[in-house]
């Protein structure tokens, strides 16, 4: 079984959880093009990476989700990612052989997440971000202005049957819900 990132559940509501993620280390792969294409064109990049593709030809055990996600001053790229073994440390990854694949460290963070099933589409995960996002306005928090899209399984897996969660950064310190 994939392993997947890792996450505390400090508070679940309704239609959401507040999480702690862990400290990681994240390949990802800048793509200027709609959503629709960006983690195809950006796949092979990736997968060529944990499959040897790097300065070691060390293979990378792989994890879950392949995470896409746009940034708020760069409306126009996604940035596709693939998350590294749990316990992995930046200075100790292999430098990748694709100059597209750019590694980078992620400090722990207090995110909202809402779980879906379906084919993340476009209209879907957006739809998803608008329901996550006012759920998270109910109950008072302050979310950043980026989301993640995260995809759990792979594309050929019948689309009814895909499990996939959108994942929003918390922008401001929990303490009105004494987290």
């Amino acid at each position: 079984m994939t392993k997947r990132q890792e996450f505390r559940v400090l508070e679940t509501f309704r239609d959401f959880e507040i999480r702690e993620y862990q400290p990681c280390v994240i390949a990802e792969v800048a793509v200027p093009a709609e959503y629709s294409e960006a983690s195809s064109r950006a796949f092979s990049s990736l997968f060529g990476y944990i499959s040897s593709g790097n300065k070691n030809s060390e293979k990378i055990s792989m994890t879950a989700p392949v995470i896409s996600a746009q940034k708020p001053n760069d409306l126009g790229t996604w940035y596709v990612s693939f998350v590294m073994p749990a316990g992995s440390r930046f200075e100790n990854m292999p430098k990748p052989n694709d100059a597209k694949v750019i590694l980078r460290d992620l400090d722990s963070e207090m995110c909202v997440g809402q779980s879906f099933r379906g084919k993340a589409s476009a209209e879907l995960s957006k739809k998803m971000e608008e329901q996550l996002r006012a759920a998270g306005a109910r109950e008072n928090l302050t979310l950043s202005a980026e989301t993640r899209i995260c995809r759990f399984d792979p594309p050929f897996k019948p689309g009814f049957l895909q499990y996939n969660e959108i994942v929003i950064p918390i922008s401001l310190p929990l303490e009105k819900s004494g987290l």
